[in-house]
């Protein structure tokens, strides 16, 4: 992991989410607060190397930035067309999309199946915060460009080892 101090932006940012969790707010009203800060300072594509907003081939990787106790931020580096699983996660989270397009699809368990509930395209500059529950999804990047988006997690991914808590293969109807 490069320094705190190598990346443009994420000191300001480690600070001014510290700020935030300090509160002790809510689940839901920590990732609000997180994403409006993402939306009103969202660092640029050079908060990481040439190296790593590169991705892998076909798919898409994180890599964490800063990890403590009580929240992690990772930046997802999505090709095009590159999409996860659909899942929940193990706290609250807010995203900001650096670049690229993340289309987000929502979903709800209906302990059989899943049914999807909303869909969102989220474009450069935008952010946005959600925490369990209601939390499943699936995210693509459906530009034709290599997407670069931030994280913030509400958990110490560096110990846990991922940000999600299920994956989920039901049927969707």
């Amino acid at each position: 992991m490069t320094a705190i101090t190598e990346r443009p932006g994420l000191s300001d940012l480690v600070t001014g989410i510290g700020r935030i969790t300090a509160r002790g707010l809510l689940l839901r009203g920590t990732a609000h607060e997180v994403a409006a800060l993402l939306r009103a300072g969202l660092p640029g594509p050079d908060i990481l190397t040439p190296e790593e907003r590169a991705g892998v081939p076909g798919g898409y990787v994180s890599h964490v930035l800063h990890a403590q106790q009580d929240f992690s931020i990772t930046a997802v580096v999505w090709q095009p067309d590159a999409e996860t699983v659909v899942h929940d996660h193990v706290s609250w989270c807010a995203f900001g999309v650096i670049s690229g397009i993340e289309h987000e699809t929502l979903y709800r368990d209906m302990g059989d199946h899943l049914v999807e509930i909303g869909r969102a395209d989220n474009l450069p500059g935008d952010a946005s915060g959600f925490a369990p529950p209601g939390d499943i999804h699936r995210v693509r990047n459906t530009s034709g460009e290599v997407g670069v988006s931030l994280h913030v997690y509400g958990a110490d991914i560096g110990k846990l080892g991922s940000s999600i808590r299920r994956t989920y293969d039901l049927p969707i109807r």
